[in-house]
């Protein structure tokens, strides 16, 4: 008991030593802490004000000035849980200055991808204001012309090209990242959030309203029209450019993809003469092409390789008659040739390619003995001239100041893009899309819904045959088939790059929106 002081006195003296080391691990926990708040801080992009930048201009149209307001802008989407901005997306729109009111109709536009901007709609089809680029030719190197453009659509309805997040100058903000909006459902969840607000403060609620997608495009058209209308937003028209509905078909094993392609084939080997004793008339031909594709084709290859060598040569001679393909040719590749291999051998004699976009365009590559073209020659003729023409524009006219370059297209969002998709009614997400199930329930919860399919002969991209085939297997109660209308023209994915289609484009288009106005 006697040593009892002296044990006290030393534990105390080891109490006293320790607090500073405690203290120094809180304050070491405590900067960590705060290191960790900066380092996310960090990570956060800043969140910009909504603005707009206001110019004014006019067009004639039909032998009528039409004066307009252009308007570039951004909104901000916010995020579910916590209502903070997730997104600044960015839009240019026109407005017609003598037709001011809600009840003036708004159509939304967008291009696909996935990771394309809207500057090819923006600049080549119908806005006010067009790049002049050279039809079925590489357009020359600068100075590029940008001209009014007496095909636009602005006397008919207002407009908005709308950037998808990750193109464009449309980004992540806050806490968000690119992988939040790229895939197909996030999507068309940024993209109803983006239109739903731009409605709103424009107060275009009774407006009659469109959407017009081009390429992917048309695959978020077809699921945002069904998710808007789910939402109270009622829609009048669909215009799909270039369509793309049901990527299911292009997996390894099934012929749809083969038998889809094939009047496209026709199409251009008429077009590029290629044809043994070709008829005068090109859609005459392609309808042969149609006849034959859904009949022997099909048939053919259904019986996989079952066919006997003579019925194998007798198809063989048939198919190289629409493909302008030789008949041995087509026995290597199986009856089945890829639009890849089509694109490479239809012109192989000359030297030369045919593009994918639009098979008018043709390509010399290094290597002519090659499997593939080694570039698509109708992407390069004009991908230049709408980068440097849009860049000068919007800056330039538009006065819209940013301190970050405008993002054309984006491969990182292709690359990255989840692909599944929740079609209404199913259980279990698609591991690929199938959206004219999508267009299909808009249309029946619509009765009033119309809906044109647009399509280039000679666009490999997204073959008019396969869209089609995905329209035609709807299952459209007889009363709404009288909603859905096609329209083809002599050109390829981007049918405004043949001036004369535009014009037949543009006419379709005014009838289009009338009837669809007046239900």
């Amino acid at each position: 008991m006697r040593f009892a002081w002296i044990e006290s006195l030393m534990f105390s003296l080891l109490i006293a030593a320790a607090i500073p080391a405690f203290a120094a691990d809180e304050g070491k926990d405590a900067d960590s802490a705060q290191d960790k708040d900066k380092d996310k801080k960090k990570d956060e992009k800043p969140i910009p004000p909504e603005k707009t930048a206001v110019s004014h201009g006019s067009v004639d149209i039909g032998g009528h000035a039409v004066r307009y307001t252009a308007t570039a802008g951004n909104v901000l989407i916010r995020e579910d849980k916590e209502d903070k901005p997730e997104a600044s997306v960015f839009y240019v729109a026109y407005t017609a200055d003598d037709a001011k009111g809600s009840n003036r109709p708004v159509t939304f536009f967008y291009n696909g991808g996935p990771g394309s901007s809207s500057v090819w709609l923006h600049m080549g089809s119908l806005a006010p204001v067009r790049v002049e680029s050279a039809s079925a030719s590489a357009t020359a190197p600068p100075p590029y012309h940008l001209v009014p453009n007496r095909y636009s659509l602005i006397d008919k309805s207002d407009l908005v090209f709308i950037d998808a997040v990750g193109t464009g100058f449309s980004t992540p903000v806050g806490k968000a990242k690119g992988k939040d909006f790229w895939g197909v459902d996030e999507d068309l969840t940024a993209f109803a959030k983006a239109i739903t607000r731009y409605v709103t403060i424009n107060q275009r609620w009774n407006s009659p309203k469109f959407l017009f997608g081009e390429s992917y495009g048309t695959t978020r058209s077809a699921g945002l029209v069904d998710k808007l209308q789910g939402q109270g937003m009622a829609f009048n028209g669909v215009v799909l450019l270039s369509s793309i509905l049901n990527y299911a078909a292009n997996s390894p094993g099934l012929d749809q993809n083969y038998i889809g392609s094939l009047p496209t084939f026709a199409a251009i080997a008429w077009y590029h003469d290629k044809v043994p004793n070709k008829p005068a008339s090109m859609e005459a031909f392609v309808n042969e092409a149609r006849a034959f594709a859904t009949g022997e084709y099909a048939a053919g290859l259904a019986r996989g390789q079952s066919l006997t060598p003579a019925e194998e040569d007798a198809l063989a001679t048939k198919l190289s008659r629409y493909t302008g393909l030789t008949p041995s040719y087509l026995k290597e590749a199986n009856l089945r040739v890829s639009q890849s291999r089509f694109r490479k051998e239809l012109l192989r004699d000359e030297r030369r390619t045919v593009g994918r976009y639009d098979a008018r365009y043709e390509g010399i590559d290094l290597d002519a003995a090659g499997e593939n073209p080694e570039y698509d020659a109708s992407d390069t003729a004009i991908a230049g001239a709408f980068t440097a023409a849009f860049n000068n524009y919007v800056e330039g006219t538009l006065k819209w100041q940013s301190d970050v370059p405008y993002k054309t297209t984006s491969f990182d969002i292709i690359r990255a893009w989840d692909w599944k998709h929740e079609q209404p009614g199913s259980r279990f997400p698609q591991r690929v899309p199938y959206v004219a199930g999508d267009l299909a329930r808009a249309m029946r919860e619509n009765p009033r819904l119309h809906v044109m399919s647009a399509n280039g002969y000679f666009d490999l991209a997204t073959p008019f045959f396969a869209t089609e085939f995905d329209l035609g297997h709807m299952q459209l109660d007889p009363s709404l088939r009288k909603n859905l209308e096609f329209v083809y023209y002599p050109s390829g994915h981007m049918v405004y790059l043949n001036v004369d289609a535009l014009a037949k484009f543009k006419a379709d288009l005014s009838a289009f929106y009338d009837q669809a106005q007046s239900g």
